[in-house]
């Protein structure tokens, strides 16, 4: 029997419309699934958007102030799609009403704030799904089967990089993404939390890192009015960016194998180039994010000179039965959110977790400090 879930959305940038678009998508893409989401409210600080967005997508309330999401009781489930800052408070206030959370990384500034939010939606006995979306991609769900099958040996290394320009410009503005007390980490939280989360889906635990990291931007003009997404901001009165623009890391895993992050948000010439490459005794494994239905693959018994074959993914790996009914047929960033949003409805239903948790969201949050402190002092820090 199909029975309705009444959710929310909070913040209503880009982000919120993507969750506010996959929960429409869901009942489309998983038939078989026993919840239906309903749009219950909508809660935005930005004036007017929240009101848009009800008459876009159909809310049924909207708000100014997220604290009307949490006294609702007609709301079950939230989307926490707020800047990063505002994460803990809400998801602990989310949790504390017994509403299953659908968060987006990094949960927080700090591993102390994902870890409080873990530990309220544990007590709560709630649901919590994080948004590391990039691990919900078919073509990683192939790969990280082929690497544990052992068609490529034991893993040696892998390279894991994240490059984007969406920082690149020096007209961007100096929003809450540039300030240490909003923003946390900058590219860190922003981008390196994601290639900590798919090193780990990949290859297992980290067990200790040293990292380098830079500003090359170090001044922004402060915007005049709201934001959202990356504007651009002229003859505004100049600010210091207090964040990261550029990580690289060093990676040592549990299991003997080492790695490299690498991640930029100032990067001209790049977009998106999101991927990884993991090389074992006996073969190898590339993804690139821009091919997201492709893997490079490297496997056989001749080692030197090994060619590497396009393996186009398709309905046998991960989720992509839902999207496509052949291989080779393009996904999309959208999609993945999907997938996020049916992992979520699926483990309030049974309640049992689907896809990757706020547990996920700590170890990825203990990385990021620990590659703070690395780059602070200079040497490997270990990870608990």
């Amino acid at each position: 029997m199909v029975r309705t879930l009444g959710v929310a959305v909070v913040g209503f940038g880009w982000m919120g419309r993507v969750h506010t678009q996959a929960y429409a998508r869901v009942p489309h893409h998983f038939p078989g699934l026993s919840l239906r989401p309903e749009l219950i409210a909508v809660a935005d600080e930005v004036p007017g958007r929240a009101e848009e967005a009800a008459a876009q997508y159909g809310f049924a309330a909207a708000h100014r102030d997220w604290r009307e999401v949490a006294a609702d009781p007609r709301v079950q489930a939230v989307s926490i799609a707020a800047p990063n800052f505002l994460h803990r408070e809400i998801g602990l206030a989310m949790a504390e009403a017994g509403k299953h959370i659908w968060i987006e990384k990094p949960v927080g500034l700090t591993a102390e704030d994902a870890r409080a939010v873990s530990d309220a939606v544990t007590k709560a006995g709630v649901q919590g799904t994080v948004g590391f979306n990039y691990r919900g991609a078919p073509a990683v769900a192939a790969a990280r089967e082929l690497i544990a099958s052992g068609e490529i040996g034991t893993v040696t290394h892998v390279r894991i990089r994240l490059f984007s320009d969406y920082a690149a410009h020096p007209e961007g503005a100096l929003t809450w993404r540039y300030e240490r007390e909003r923003g946390g980490s900058g590219v860190l939280g922003d981008l390196a939390s994601h290639g900590v989360d798919l090193a780990r889906f990949l290859l297992g635990e980290i067990e200790a890192l040293t990292a380098d990291t830079a500003i090359f931007l170090p001044r922004r003009a402060r915007p005049t009015g709201a934001t959202a997404g990356h504007t651009r901001a002229t003859g505004g009165e100049l600010g210091p960016v207090e964040n990261e623009d550029y990580v690289n890391c060093l990676l040592r895993f549990a299991s003997g194998a080492r790695g490299v992050l690498e991640a930029c948000r100032v990067s001209v010439g790049e977009q998106n180039n999101y991927g990884f490459e993991v090389h074992g005794t006996k073969g190898a494994v590339f993804w690139d994010f821009r091919r997201m239905g492709e893997l490079g693959v490297s496997r056989g018994t001749s080692y030197q000179d090994q060619p590497v074959s396009t393996v186009y993914v398709g309905p046998g790996d991960g989720e992509y039965a839902a999207f496509q009914p052949g291989s080779a047929n393009s996904m999309g960033y959208d999609d993945l959110k999907v997938i996020e949003a049916h992992h979520f409805l699926r483990s309030i239903a049974e309640n049992t977790p689907y896809g990757a948790t706020l547990a996920d969201a700590v170890h990825s949050a203990a990385a990021l400090d620990a590659m703070s402190r690395s780059a602070e002092r200079g040497t490997w820090v270990p990870l608990a």
